[in-house]
């Protein structure tokens, strides 16, 4: 094995084989020709790729490993780090896709010689994309044929025989000296001033993406061209996407990720007049910032043409952002600059101090101690009062409103505790009475992480001077809507992100924005006189009630119909006495058998809810019976690395059990679910009609004695293993007939849980009637 040869963990070898990680335990345990770990821990060890590969194909369990997988675990393993790995090939598909000749050239040579050649083309198409480097030296990498460092002159880099330039003219970026309001008042701090001029194009050293090493960029050089290979098949963007994706899924808790749903709400309330915003010669071109950029989610869901500025603390983040969105952008080369994304911590060294944004778009990081408040206790931007040390969110409120131009617009996601705390209540006096408020819209919990609160969105607004301030402000409250599966008035309202009604939420939150109207129970707009009392909170619903379970007093008497119909309905479906039988030994067999006889197929669910365009069916919908959620919009690629060959689409018949929690469960597929994915944490169960009855097959999986003796409890969770579940053997006419019993107690399960949300509705409506006075005893 060379020294840098890729390394894959257990999980990877159980994703490259279609397995789960105990499949690859058991291989370990039983086959001493297992490749033996490289490197890792004891607990935790990884192997080589191409030994792991090999041993895969020799013992009949890999045919061919899948291009973006191999691309992937080489990211996975690489030498530098899987983020470094990225940061190359995001470097490497943008040479792909803007000059593809050139990438063509260099990809013929060696990989020594390529590697010395990369840095200078790189170069090139980055200061396209980003402006130029304060840097732009010569980049060396060691010679096979010397031991000193052998030099690459740009003027031998195969497409690149011009001296860099800055390329095509960039936006420009307004200015507070150009607009009438008075010059930004960070500007008079020397640290700011130092950082330039607010040309797009200028050499900056905090330019997010630096062009790596010829050094750095030896042990990529396989990496690369395998990158640029998936290009070729699926797009230089695509296949960016793709693998980032799966870097956010590999680390979820080194990412807080801002949902594509989300973000495009926040662009949209923030977008300007169909007026505002056109493009043509000479005209202004809208400018869009985003101080704490994270994965660029908020950039990405910008329409139209735009100028795109961001800001994020990490540096390796940024680069990856920086090169997603220069990816995704289908301007050609030398059309448009690219995003301007810079490195630093906004609030103590803000990176844009003289622009004007038309626009900004803020996920701010949450409940930040260390934000600088000893050190910006003076700073000009504290327009509204100086932020408490608890306070960040209010921080980052007033360094938006510093970054907008008059009468531009920002919208923010914030945590409920900002709209209510004491400690901020004079800052948001201030911008009530500045005007600077429109709007706070709470979101029901699950719209963002953290996903068991019900964050809030504030638009704000520069006041413009000598304009008159805004005498009300829009509160809205969108945390009472119902689920996609309990739009009905029988249904329960559900929460969390995968139960989470992403169209009806975006149409009631656009509503009450463009409206401004008031909506019984959703929205309300209220005078900022009534606003501004001791405790100035914000929190829409201490401003307006939630609306009744049921529609109100009006509405419990069609609840209360619908209620006695089902329990009709139920008393109907009740089974029938059961009759003992005698002690019957029937033959058994496994799904594991029947599977190898092709009687049966297994299958692995890997969509999560959003990440296909079709409606995604979940362990929650399993479980209670409710119908896949449809999806708000086609799926973007954020934080997903689900690839759409992957996607497993039920049909009818298909049986579906969960594969996490221990309790018995399964479900028969029928017309109203085909079409949908398979989410996590479900198998599926595919029979073949001339051999199983799908009936007879989910009654006999959801025994008890079953599941226990097919689930292991190797970890905290309790988990199934499909192919060891029991069936009876038995003709198909037999099966047809237990599967018709199956099929009956199903209805009659349906039917409870029907009329069991219908009564809590019906009890709590009674109980909140009787409490508000709208029912009488």
């Amino acid at each position: 094995m060379t020294e840098n040869a890729t390394e894959v963990t257990a999980a990877g070898i159980a994703r490259l084989a279609g397995v789960g990680r105990a499949a690859v335990s058991n291989w370990r345990r039983r086959h001493a020709d297992f490749p033996l770990p490289v490197g890792g821990t004891g607990t935790s060890p990884s192997f080589a790729l191409a030994e792991v590969e090999q041993w895969l194909r020799d013992q009949g369990k890999l045919v061919e490993v899948p291009l973006r997988e191999r691309v992937w675990q080489a990211i996975a393993g690489h030498p530098a780090g899987a983020v470094q790995g990225l940061i190359h090939t995001g470097c490497a598909l943008l040479l792909v896709r803007d000059r593809p000749t050139a990438w063509l050239e260099l990809a013929a040579a060696p990989d020594e010689r390529m590697a010395a050649l990369l840095p200078h083309a790189m170069e090139h198409v980055l200061t396209d994309r980003f402006g130029p480097e304060a840097d732009t030296g010569v980049h060396t990498v060691p010679s096979p044929e010397t031991s000193g460092v052998h030099t690459v002159p740009p003027s031998e880099v195969p497409g690149v025989h011009t001296a860099l330039s800055p390329g095509a003219p960039g936006v420009h970026t307004p200015s507070r000296a150009e607009s009438p309001a008075a010059e930004s008042p960070a500007a008079a701090s020397p640290a700011v001033r130092a950082a330039g001029t607010p040309d797009g194009r200028r050499p900056h050293a905090d330019r997010a993406v630096h062009t790596p090493t010829a050094r750095d960029l030896m042990p990529s050089v396989p990496l690369l061209r395998a990158a640029a290979e998936l290009a070729a098949g699926i797009g230089a963007g695509q296949a960016f996407a793709f693998l980032l994706g799966r870097q956010l899924d590999a680390n979820p808790r080194q990412y807080t990720l801002t949902p594509a749903h989300l973000a495009e709400l926040m662009a949209d309330l923030a977008e300007p007049p169909p007026a505002a915003g056109r493009t043509a010669r000479g005209q202004h071109v809208r400018t869009v910032l985003d101080p704490a950029a994270g994965t660029g989610a908020l950039l990405r869901a910008v329409h139209g043409p735009a100028a795109l500025y961001g800001q994020e603390a990490d540096p390796a983040l940024a680069a990856l952002t920086a090169l997603r969105l220069a990816l995704d952008a289908d301007t050609p080369r030398g059309a448009a600059p690219g995003p301007d994304l810079r490195t630093g911590d906004t609030l103590r060294a803000d990176a844009f101090p003289e622009l004007a944004a038309d626009t900004v778009l803020c996920h701010p990081p949450f409940n930040e101690r260390n934000w600088g408040h000893e050190e910006l206790a003076y700073d000009p931007r504290w327009e509204y009062g100086l932020p408490a040390r608890t306070e960040s969110e209010l921080a980052w409120v007033q360094h938006v409103l510093a970054r907008l131009r008059d009468g531009g617009t920002a919208v923010l996601l914030m945590p409920p505790a900002v709209a209510s705390r004491r400690s901020g209540r004079r800052v948001r006096a201030g911008l009530l009475r500045r005007g600077a408020l429109q709007a706070v819209i709470a979101l029901p919990a699950g719209a963002a992480p953290p996903y068991g609160i019900p964050l809030h969105l504030w638009v704000l607004r520069r006041p413009e001077p000598g304009g008159r301030p805004a005498a009300d402000v829009l509160l809205a409250d969108t945390t009472g809507l119902p689920g996609p599966t309990t739009a009905a008035p029988e249904a329960a309202p559900t929460g969390g992100r995968e139960r989470l009604d992403w169209p009806a939420v975006r149409a009631a939150v656009l509503d009450a924005w463009r409206e401004r109207a008031d909506v019984e129970g959703v929205s309300r707009v209220v005078p900022v006189v009534e606003l501004l009392d001791d405790d100035v909170d914000l929190a829409p619903a201490r401003h307006l009630p939630r609306p009744a379970p049921g529609g109100g007093a009006s509405g419990l008497g069609e609840i209360r119909e619908k209620l006695a119909e089902t329990l009709r309905l139920t008393a109907e479906l009740v089974p029938p006495a059961a009759v003992p039988a005698g002690s019957a030994h029937l033959p058994l067999t496994t799904v594991g058998e029947l599977a190898r006889a092709g009687a049966l197929r297994l299958r692995t669910g890997t969509a999560a809810p959003g990440s296909a365009p079709v409606p995604v069916l979940t362990e929650h919908d399993v479980l209670t019976g409710a119908a896949p959620a449809a999806p708000a919009a086609p799926p973007a690629a954020e934080a997903t690395g689900t690839d759409a060959d992957e996607t497993v689409l039920l049909e009818p018949g298909d049986v579906v059990v969960p594969v996490l929690g221990g309790g018995s469960a399964a479900r028969v597929v029928d017309g109203t679910t085909a079409g949908a994915a398979l989410g996590r944490n479900l198998q599926l169960l595919r029979p073949d009609p001339a051999a199983l009855d799908p009936w007879f097959l989910a009654g006999f999986l959801r025994g008890t004695a079953n599941h226990r003796q097919a689930s292991s409890h190797a970890s905290t969770a309790a988990r199934l293993d499909a192919r060891r579940l029991h069936l009876p053997r038995m003709p198909l006419a037999d099966q047809r007939r237990y599967g018709e019993r199956f099929r009956e107690l199903a209805a009659f399960e349906d039917a409870l849980r029907t009329a069991g949300r219908l009564g809590g509705l019906l009890v709590q409506g009674m109980y909140d009637g009787l409490a508000d006075g709208t029912v009488t005893p």
